[in-house]
């Protein structure tokens, strides 16, 4: 499994949910070929690579996303313009969206850039952006930001949101067994023998991209909440300690819902993010699915089922725990129109600006100081949010790439690959790596 076959899928496998969000391709591996360039003449700009695309800028009372939104509010405040440069989904090609971004970034070709997590690490480490840490917004991050885009010393990228993943339940199901919102590993295992004893006979509902969230949250529980984070880190960045020794219950807790039937790995297999299981769960066949937090407020997910529907976090050792993955805005170290760039990054991640994304969009806000009230179903993920335990899917501080790395390696146990096979990629994966 080389390190470029990861970049093939990375715009599903990472927490390219802002990235499906904004395209409206959820499930979709590939973001078409289809550059569209909105440039034009003017003294003062910046140009900016995302999947978004920005239609009649000059139209007054025209529905903008909630990040065209913050451009705009960049735009008017610093007198630029943005003109973006973007992929349509209309028509797929060979090149996936992160693939791009990195030939762009590297090549110097634009100003600002939305990049998911991997590619982030990919180009910090190669000198590609900038140090971000002098802005007035950096401030104003959370922790949990930090911690995930700084790069060799230096914070090199900003979200507009933070992307959490959990557990979809259906709580009328578990009400109508008795059965208490499980905690730990084993009380997930409980849930499951007795909805499959009831007659439900897949209790899980899985696709082929987000499987490794269970993985995940089990691996890293205890060093992400342990107070000893860097430490650890330090030691598998180092090769004193081995990836594959934190990721092995997770991979062993797989096997065990694989074997006795609570996840179907074939379909599992070859399922498409929401596609794969969403009907099955909001026609209450399936009372547990595994989605990121805004599927809970779109309607073309979860956000309206004819049932009473909560949020938790994972099992894990420490409890439910969310699992938590950032992409962000980066300028090119190199970049043409840096200065601008800045500033206008400056706007668009402020809290003035991220409180309009966060109400328009009712997510999670990097900022520390911008809360959103989120809906009733998704209460219980958010609290322990802000208790501040969480587990990073994607770290730019870790050597060895994760969320995908581990979810292709979650597909090889789908497709018939032992644990021993799992951790023994995991350690040749290391070793490549370090050397």
């Amino acid at each position: 499994m080389k390190k470029s076959s990861i970049r093939q899928f990375a715009a599903v496998c990472l927490a390219g949910v802002t990235m499906f969000l904004m395209t409206a391709c959820i499930g979709k591996p590939e973001i078409g070929n289809n550059l569209i360039s909105n440039d034009a003449d003017n003294t003062r700009m910046v140009r900016m690579y995302s999947p978004m695309e920005k239609t009649q800028p000059d139209v007054d009372n025209v529905a903008r996303s909630a990040s065209d939104k913050t451009v705009v509010m960049a735009e008017e405040a610093l007198g630029i313009t943005v003109n973006y440069i973007t992929y349509t989904a209309e028509n797929y090609q060979d090149k996936t969206y992160d693939e791009v971004a990195l030939d762009r970034a590297r090549n110097d070709m634009d100003d600002l850039y939305l990049l998911n997590p991997d590619v982030i690490k990919v180009l910090g480490e190669e000198g590609k952006l900038m140090d971000l840490s002098g802005l007035e917004s950096a401030k104003n991050l959370r922790d949990v930001v930090k911690t995930a885009n700084v790069v060799d010393g230096k914070l090199v990228a900003i979200p507009q949101e933070v992307v959490a993943y959990g557990l979809f339940i259906n709580k009328d199901m578990f009400d109508q067994y008795n059965l208490a919102l499980p905690e730990t590993p084993e009380d997930f295992l409980e849930c499951c023998r007795v909805f499959q004893e009831n007659g439900i006979e897949t209790p899980v509902g899985a696709n082929r991209w987000w499987l490794e969230t269970f993985v995940l949250a089990q691996a890293y529980a205890d060093l992400y909440n342990g107070g000893n984070t860097e430490a650890e880190i330090a030691a598998l960045n180092s090769g004193e300690r081995k990836y594959s020794d934190y990721m092995r219950p997770g991979f062993e807790f797989l096997q065990e819902l694989i074997d006795r039937g609570y996840i179907d790995a074939k379909k599992a297999y070859v399922s498409e993010a929401i596609d794969g299981e969403g009907a099955d769960f909001l026609a209450q066949k399936t009372p547990i699915v595994m989605a990121y937090w805004g599927a809970a407020n779109t309607q073309t997910a979860y956000g309206k089922p004819d049932f009473n529907m909560l949020v938790i976090g994972f099992p894990s050792s420490r409890g439910q725990m969310p699992v938590m993955s950032i992409t962000g805005f980066a300028v090119g170290a190199d970049a043409e129109h840096a200065e601008d760039a800045m500033r206008a990054l400056e706007v668009m991640t402020s809290d003035e600006a991220l409180r309009v994304y966060s109400e328009t969009n009712k997510v999670i806000s990097p900022s520390k100081n911008v809360e959103v009230e989120c809906i009733p179903a998704l209460k219980p993920l958010n609290d322990r949010i802000n208790e501040n335990v969480y587990v990073l899917g994607a770290n730019a501080g870790m050597k060895l790439e994760q969320w995908g790395n581990t979810c292709l390696i979650v597909r090889e146990l789908l497709n018939g690959a032992t644990v021993d096979e799992c951790m023994a990629e995991f350690d040749r994966l290391q070793k490549e790596t370090l050397e």
